[in-house]
């Protein structure tokens, strides 16, 4: 795999051209933050040039013919989403959740590197040096490189850096009965056998140490058990007592109070967006509900909302 190669002959610049241009790379994203769905704190977004989004993705088409992706890891892989996530787990009675502390900006370039080692990908130092400053970016000038959540390339290299790690996680739970997946940072874990699963964040932070050198670690706050007792809810997806998925009744009453305002045109556009959204989410989950809408307020006041177009 010679990258510098490839990537001068389809940009038509010489390897001089190519290593200036890459020198600054980690430094030519626009940095905004937004709020987490938590609603607790912000989420820094590096979003890359124009150009060096392009060069990111024409790297992506080179690397994923080569780098494996465990079936475990629904995020970012065409045909599958939270809907299809929410359903590997939606028949069992207890579940586990876990989460990533700072999982993107955790991958650093050494990490990546590692990985791409361990399945017999050997580059040369230039490539190195040229992966390392067109795939990750640099949060201030004497920063260290780091994996950032809005470049195109971000979603391939997290899920392929996980791969092992999804490997020995998704064969130790098949044995034990336990159904696994990971969205992104998310991870859940969900069985009919009572107790089991209490063992398993330690068994994750042993891996994850092994796996990641250390740096990808678990958020503990965000540790969460949960059974047919209580709510469940699985990367945003609410999961009934009869094993089927549902948008919720919460989000089931907001949607619902949206479109009556909708109705009476006092909704503001922002307002109308959100809720466009939603209606998008109902439809895909919980289709039944999206009908009970349309039968409710009408099929037309539906189509309408959804063909405003935005201010």
């Amino acid at each position: 795999m010679d990258i510098t190669k490839s990537l001068c002959e389809l940009l038509c610049i010489t390897q001089s051209e190519l290593l200036k241009f890459s020198a600054t790379a980690p430094h030519r994203y626009k940095v905004y933050e937004i709020p987490k769905r938590s609603g607790k704190g912000t989420r820094t977004i590096a979003h890359p040039s124009k150009e060096l989004k392009f060069i990111q993705r024409i790297i992506v088409s080179f690397l994923k013919k080569s780098l494996p992706i465990h079936k475990s890891a629904y995020a970012y892989r065409a045909g599958l989403g939270i809907k299809d996530n929410a359903l590997i787990h939606a028949t069992n009675q207890f579940i586990l959740k876990l989460d990533f502390k700072d999982f993107f900006p955790s991958i650093s370039p050494e990490l990546f590197i590692s990985k791409l080692e361990e399945i017999g990908i050997q580059l040369s130092e230039t490539d190195i040096f040229l992966m390392s400053n067109l795939l990750f970016w640099k949060f201030r000038r004497n920063s260290s490189l780091r994996l950032s959540i809005g470049a195109p390339s971000s979603p391939l290299i997290s899920n392929f850096v996980m791969y092992r790690f999804d490997e020995r996680i998704s064969t130790l739970c098949e044995k034990e009965g336990i159904a696994y997946t990971r969205y992104a940072d998310d991870l859940t874990f969900s069985t009919n056998k009572k107790n089991i699963l209490f063992e398993v964040p330690l068994l994750v932070t042993q891996i994850l140490k092994s796996e990641t050198q250390g740096v990808i670690k678990l958020n503990n706050e965000k540790t969460v058990f949960s059974s047919k007792a209580h709510n469940r809810h699985v990367t945003g997806v609410t999961i009934t007592n009869n094993g089927k998925i549902s948008v919720g009744r919460d989000r089931k009453r907001r949607i619902s109070a949206m479109i009556h305002k909708f109705k009476l045109n006092i909704l503001n556009e922002t307002q109308k967006m959100e809720l466009k959204g939603l209606l998008a989410f109902a439809s895909h989950i919980e289709e039944d509900f999206y009908f009970k809408m349309c039968k409710k307020y009408g099929e037309d006041t539906l189509k309408s909302l959804l063909k405003t177009p935005p201010s």
